[in-house]
């Protein structure tokens, strides 16, 4: 089952191309139109040539106002910055504090120990389906890919793990992926992002932090995805009712986007 391929940048963390994923009837995603990543501030436009070959036209960041400001996006050659904003009527939840949680072995306890963390987590992608902010980021995110003037399209987040995450998935539920190949796409972060935080996550136990608090943020786990695939299936009845009465993504962009990212295999 082939995942993601990923891109050897330097400056970008987790940079990787969706094309080639197995879709159904033996086809697959258009490669070279939308790809994921980590957030962009380390960016090295001038010396990255990995990057700039991708020819990007449109960065889609899905970080919130905060996150934006400490840590900007630094623009590839030619491309533009879309904002899409998944969790600003909820800035305080753990996505975007990972670093900031990793810092402070005390709060982090208090905050989610005794397995709080994983339910906090999960608590998170379930309202990355449910929320109406997330639902307008996710549809001008949807609404970006398909349009043809606007791609190649890199969308990101922060660590590129968790909105990112829920991005690629429902952009590939909606081009034609089973769950299982979704499933594996998304698990596909974990070696990157283990390598990526592993000073700050050796620092945080190194000052007496619980593992499997570092463990429950860092990672990417099954039973995040599945509550909001679960949440779309008991709020909407599945990704039919969840694009068309969640996303409220109009039929005409649908067909567009599945018209011009899915290839023969």
């Amino acid at each position: 089952m082939q995942t993601v391929r990923a891109v050897p940048a330097v400056s970008v963390l987790n940079l990787r191309d969706l094309g080639g994923i197995a879709l159904e009837y033996g086809r697959r995603v258009r490669p070279g139109q939308v790809l994921r990543s980590g957030q962009l501030s380390g960016l090295e436009p001038a010396d990255d040539a990995a990057v700039a070959a991708l020819g990007i036209r449109t960065i889609v960041d899905l970080r919130t106002a905060d996150e934006r400001a400490s840590a900007p996006d630094r623009l590839p050659p030619g491309a533009r910055l879309f904002v899409a904003d998944v969790l600003g009527d909820n800035p305080g939840v753990v996505p975007a504090r990972l670093r900031s949680l990793l810092a402070d072995p005390v709060e982090a306890e208090r905050l989610l120990g005794g397995g709080k963390a994983e339910e906090m987590f999960a608590e998170t992608y379930r309202q990355m389906v449910l929320s109406p902010r997330a639902a307008a980021a996710y549809r001008a995110f949807v609404d970006t890919a398909a349009d043809g003037a606007a791609r190649p399209v890199l969308f990101h987040c922060t660590a590129g793990k968790d909105r990112t995450g829920w991005a690629a998935a429902l952009l590939l539920l909606l081009l034609g992926a089973s769950r299982d190949v979704v499933r594996a796409e998304y698990l596909a972060v974990n070696p990157v992002v283990r390598i990526a935080f592993r000073p700050y996550v050796q620092s945080f136990l190194d000052a007496g932090g619980d593992p499997e608090i570092a463990s429950a943020i860092i990672e990417v786990r099954l039973r995040y995805l599945d509550t909001a695939l679960d949440a779309m299936d008991e709020r909407w009845g599945g990704l039919g009712g969840y694009a068309r009465d969640g996303l409220r993504i109009p039929d005409a962009t649908l067909r567009r986007l599945r018209a011009e990212l899915v290839a023969p295999a």
